[in-house]
């Protein structure tokens, strides 16, 4: 085998070893530094934790749909993002015209995700308060308000 094929072959050995390590080397550590069975870890094994306070209620909980529609327009985004990058970085190249026009649709049709999350009101953040109890205290009498004279 020629030295230039060894030499090669040593590097993506020793990138798959690097990669390997990289991969498994934190459950390892983790593993060596983590605390032993001691009462305390035995006691809040099963607990779960809620910002080092004990925990308030159940876990499941249901989320609004408001959520969902928040998602929609962050991965409509992320998307947006993922395509300009590699499009600046050869937007003066063979066609700057063509591929400008391809950018501005691109970011029109994604600008209509904003539009829809628009119309269905995910902008507005209204909180459902519960039904209002009536209020006990009884509105003045007619006779008890004080009239002014013009």
């Amino acid at each position: 085998m020629p030295e230039t094929q060894q030499t090669d072959l040593i590097y993506v050995a020793a990138f798959a070893l690097l990669g390997l390590l990289f991969a498994i080397g934190p459950f390892v550590l983790v593993y060596l530094l983590s605390a032993r069975k001691t009462r305390q870890t035995i006691n809040k094994r099963d607990q779960y934790i809620e910002c080092g306070v004990d925990p308030i209620g159940d876990a499941w909980i249901r989320y609004s749909a408001v959520y969902y529609l928040y998602a929609l327009v962050f991965v409509a985004f992320a998307v947006d993002v993922l395509y300009l990058v590699p499009v600046a970085m050869v937007y003066d190249r063979v066609f700057p015209v063509r591929d400008f026009v391809e950018l501005i649709i691109f970011v029109g049709i994604l600008s209509l995700v904003i539009v829809y999350a628009w119309k269905k009101g995910v902008f507005k953040w209204t909180r459902r308060a519960p039904a209002r109890q009536p209020s006990r205290i009884p509105s003045p009498q007619p006779n008890e308000r004080q009239t002014t004279a013009a």
